[in-house]
């Protein structure tokens, strides 16, 4: 994905001046890529006089920043102990297989993120899958694979 310098600038003069936000600023330049790009890193450091460093330093320590590119559809698969023991371990073996990518990993075409989480809170339901922040549980390895749409 390239970065339009045009396409960031909005997001840096919502900005400016402030001496305080930058995590705000970090969560707006995600939502328009679905990660934090070097590429707007070094334009908001330039621009805002903020080190690249500290920049970096907020990316990695909040969990909710990503620095790879995500997919438009972020799939979790949820291995709390009680959804472990009902199955999780196959439902992430079949959507692995399905989208030909591990955990952490985005498929090719940039359409889906593979995710595991440790609990989502749901274990009556379990096995759980989240499909873009939407819950599906007491699922199959069958079922699973249907969320993400493709063909066989």
């Amino acid at each position: 994905m390239s970065i339009e310098r045009k396409e960031i600038q909005p997001i840096i003069e919502k900005y400016r001046g402030q001496t305080t936000g930058h995590v705000a600023l970090l969560q707006d330049i995600q939502k328009e890529y679905r990660y934090l790009p070097r590429e707007a890193l070094e334009q908001v450091s330039q621009q805002l006089d903020i080190p690249l460093s500290q920049l970096y330093s907020m990316a990695t320590f909040y969990n909710s920043f990503n620095l790879e590119p995500r997919g438009r559809h972020e799939i979790h698969v949820c291995m709390g102990t009680a959804c472990h023991v009902r199955g999780a371990p196959r439902i992430l073996d079949r959507l692995s297989q399905k989208l030909g990518v591990g955990p952490g990993e985005t498929t090719e075409d940039g359409e889906y993120t593979l995710e595991t989480v440790n609990c989502v809170g749901a274990c009556a339901l379990g096995p759980l899958v989240t499909f873009d922040g939407r819950y599906y549980g007491q699922l199959t390895p069958g079922k699973a694979e249907k969320l993400t749409g493709r063909k066989p």
